[in-house]
């Protein structure tokens, strides 16, 4: 599923306009976006997920047309972690 595609979908399912969809796709984005810029940023949804921010240390690398050794700068990287609703409608389990 694309992005046009999750705007239909959510349209029909809220029976809201496509436009309407659409800004509060954005809008959500948008704010989880600018919740992971600050410092110690999350956002938990009970059920769905936590989307947060973490440190990947610089590293030593190699680059794969030299074979040449290259450092990796450290940098912040997000992440999603599934939550137990989500996980288990994924894995088809049901829940004990």
């Amino acid at each position: 599923m694309n992005k046009s595609e999750l705007i239909d979908a959510m349209a029909k399912d809220a029976g809201i306009t496509k436009v309407s969809a659409k800004a509060a796709l954005e809008s959500f984005m948008g704010n989880v976006q600018s919740t992971l810029k600050k410092k110690d940023g999350k956002v938990s949804l009970v059920g769905f997920g936590t989307f947060s921010v973490a440190e990947r240390a610089a590293r030593q690398g190699i680059n794969p047309a030299t074979k040449k050794p290259i450092k990796i700068a450290a940098k912040k990287v997000a992440k999603f972690k599934a939550g137990a609703d989500l996980a288990t409608a994924v894995s088809g389990q049901k829940k004990k």
